[in-house]
């Protein structure tokens, strides 16, 4: 069955606006039946959406965004490990515990991604090919990448506000709707992402959360 998947999402257990329950909601509300929460550094996010889903057509898998020694790599799992940041040993680990390991926006500088250090690595598992909140040059560059290496692509929104979620997404062919069905997936290749970058009033928004969470911050 073919499934739509954003597997790039920010909660407030990072600096996402939407808790896992809004994104849950939210998530189903847009047709998704697949996400993955990847907050900064944590699997948190992903652990309580995970206990709060009650659906039996919507499935979360267990995620994170790994800030490394160069750069943002997304981080697929069955469940939660500790994970190094040096590429070299996070990709180790990943693989040893069964997770899939994909660069987030490699060429968008401004989200910190890893630039040309991707072709230093044969063994991804994918590629964020499109990232709804990214440049599209840095798109073309990432979609190029995949070509090359001969990697699957993924699309998908890196959501920080729930006006985001699913903007972009990935359809997904798998056997049933289980987290191993959907890592297989990825691994075989059975995508087809979907392209659609954000509009200009959803960034405005994104903007003003990123200057309210600057303010709350600073008056900590």
């Amino acid at each position: 069955m073919h499934i739509r998947a954003d597997l790039h999402i920010h909660s407030t257990y990072s600096d996402g606006r939407g808790n896992p329950r809004e994104i849950i909601q939210a998530s189903i509300e847009r047709g998704l039946n697949a996400i993955a929460i990847t907050d900064h550094n944590t699997f948190a996010g992903s652990i309580k959406a995970i206990k709060i889903n009650k659906n039996p057509d919507f499935i979360v898998i267990p995620g994170t965004e790994v800030r490394s020694e160069h750069g943002d790599i997304l981080l697929y799992c069955e469940k939660e490990i500790d994970f190094p940041r040096k590429i070299d040993l996070l990709l180790e680990k990943g693989h040893r515990e069964n997770c899939l390991v994909v660069p987030a926006h490699p060429f968008d500088v401004l989200r910190l991604g890893i630039g040309d250090l991707i072709y230093q690595y044969s063994d991804w598992d994918a590629i964020e090919i499109w990232n709804a909140s990214a440049n599209k040059g840095a798109n073309y560059k990432a979609i190029e990448a995949a070509r090359l290496l001969n990697k699957p692509g993924l699309a998908n929104s890196d959501a920080h506000i729930l006006e985001e979620i699913g903007i972009a997404y990935t359809i997904l062919e798998v056997d049933d709707l289980t987290v191993e069905s959907v890592l297989e997936a990825i691994k075989k290749s059975r995508v087809k992402p979907v392209f659609k970058s954000t509009s200009f009033k959803i960034r405005v928004g994104r903007a003003m959360w990123s200057v309210e969470r600057f303010l709350k911050e600073f008056i900590k």
